[in-house]
C-alpha cells in the first residue's frame, strides 16, 4: 500500500495541527489553580532548556565563517529587523477597523522575531541555490534575535509587552540569554551528543513548544481574552498577513537583482529574509508577554504555515527555472573525437 501524503503543492505542516490541537485542549481543560502554577513552571523551564538546545545547535565556526559573505546576511538581517517591523508599524493604521489592538500587537511582535534555520535551507536547496549561505543566514539571524527581539518589542510594544519594565529584561536574559550561553560555551563537549541524538532532540524541542502554547492560551482561557476574537477579525488577520508576506517575497527577490546579487543569492536571501521562526518566536512571546501570550502568538502560528504553503510553491516553480549561461557551461558536451593526449588531462566530473 502506498503511504497517504500531503500534495507536494500544499505543505500542511503537521505540527501545526498538533499545535492547534494544543490550543484545542487548552480550550476545554484549561491549567487552574495549582495545575496552572505546575504548568508555568514546567514552560519555564521548558523555554530555558529550548534556548539551550539552540546554544549547543549553533556552530560559531560556521556563522563566523559565513562572514565572508557580509553583504548577503547583512542584506537578511536588515529585511528581518528592519523592513519587517517598519510594515508592523505601518498596519498600525489599521486598527480598529480591520485588527483590534491585541491582534495588532501580536502581528507587531511577529515581524520582530529572528527568521528560520529548518526550512530557509531546505527550501533553497529545492530551488538550487545558496544552501551554505542560508544556513549562516538562519544563524546569525537566531543569534541577533536573542538579543534584537526583546530590545525591539521594549522600544515598540512598550508596556503592552506584559509590561515591560527591568524585572521583564531580567527574566528574559536569565530564561532566554543565559541558557543560550550555556549552551554555547558546553558546545564543545556535548555537541557530538546533540548532533548524534537530534532527532530525539527535536522531539523534546516540539514537546516544549507544545506546554509553552498550552501553558500560554490557558492563561487566556482563564482570564477570557478569547471572547475579544471573532471570525472576521480572524480573517482579516490572514489578509494582513498575506499582504505582509507578498511583499516581502517581492522585496527580498526584487531587491536582491537590484543589489546586483546571482541568481543562487537571491534565492537564499527571498527564503531567508521572508520567514519568521514560530520555534524562536513561541518562548519568546510567553517570557515577553506573559498572561497575554495567548493572543501574540496567534498570528505568528498563522503566518507559519503560510509562509510555509508560499515558499513551497515558490521553491518548486525556481527549481524549474532555466538554467544560467554559466550553469550551461558547466553541462557543455565534450568535444567530438578528442586526442589521446587530451583524455584524462581534465578536470574529472564528480
Amino acid at each position: 500500500m502506498k503511504r497517504l501524503r500531503w500534495p507536494s503543492w500544499m505543505p500542511i505542516d503537521p505540527y501545526i495541527l498538533l499545535l492547534l490541537g494544543t490550543v484545542g485542549l487548552a480550550a476545554l481543560f484549561p491549567a487552574r489553580g495549582t495545575g496552572a502554577d505546575v504548568a508555568s513552571g514546567a514552560s519555564t523551564a521548558a523555554i530555558a532548556f529550548l534556548f539551550f538546545l539552540y546554544g549547543a545547535r549553533l556552530s560559531t565556526r560556521e556563522a563566523l565563517d559565513g562572514l565572508k559573505h557580509w553583504r548577503l546576511h547583512g542584506t537578511v538581517l536588515a529585511c528581518t529587523f528592519v523592513i519587517f517591523p517598519l510594515l508592523g508599524l505601518a498596519a498600525r493604521g489599521l486598527v480598529p477597523v480591520l485588527l483590534t489592538h491585541p491582534l495588532y500587537q501580536g502581528l507587531l511582535f511577529l515581524t520582530l522575531v529572528p527568521s528560520t534555520i529548518q526550512s530557509s535551507i531546505a527550501f533553497t536547496s529545492i530551488a538550487r541555490g545558496n544552501v551554505p549561505a542560508a544556513i549562516c543566514a538562519g544563524s546569525f539571524s537566531s543569534l541577533v534575535g536573542i538579543v534584537v527581539t526583546p530590545l525591539l518589542a521594549a522600544a515598540l510594544l512598550g508596556g503592552s509587552a506584559g509590561g515591560f519594565s527591568a524585572d521583564s529584561l531580567v527574566q528574559i536574559v536569565l530564561q532566554l540569554l543565559v541558557p543560550f550561553v550555556a549552551g554555547q560555551l558546553l558546545r564543545r563537549w556535548i555537541g557530538g551528543f546533540v548532533a548524534r541524538h537530534k532527532k530525539v532532540l527535536g522531539l523534546v524541542d516540539r514537546g516544549s513548544i507544545l506546554l509553552v502554547v498550552y501553558t500560554a492560551f490557558s492563561e487566556g482561557m482563564v482570564q477570557g481574552i478569547w471572547h475579544q476574537v471573532s471570525p472576521l477579525r480572524l480573517g482579516s488577520l490572514l489578509v494582513v498577513e498575506a499582504v505582509v508576506l507578498a511583499v516581502m517575497l517581492a522585496l527580498t527577490w526584487y531587491g536582491g537583482k537590484a543589489l546586483r546579487f546571482g541568481r543562487e543569492d537571491r534565492i537564499a536571501i527571498q527564503f531567508a529574509g521572508s520567514k519568521k521562526s514560530l520555534a524562536s518566536g513561541l518562548p519568546m512571546a510567553s517570557v515577553l508577554f506573559g498572561a497575554h501570550a495567548s493572543l501574540a502568538v496567534l498570528p505568528l502560528m498563522l503566518f507559519h504555515q503560510m509562509q510555509l504553503m508560499v515558499c513551497a510553491v515558490i521553491a518548486k516553480r525556481r527549481s524549474r527555472d532555466p538554467q544560467t549561461e554559466t550553469e550551461t557551461e558547466t553541462v557543455k558536451p565534450a568535444p567530438a573525437a578528442p586526442s589521446r593526449t587530451a583524455v584524462g588531462t581534465g578536470p574529472r566530473s564528480r
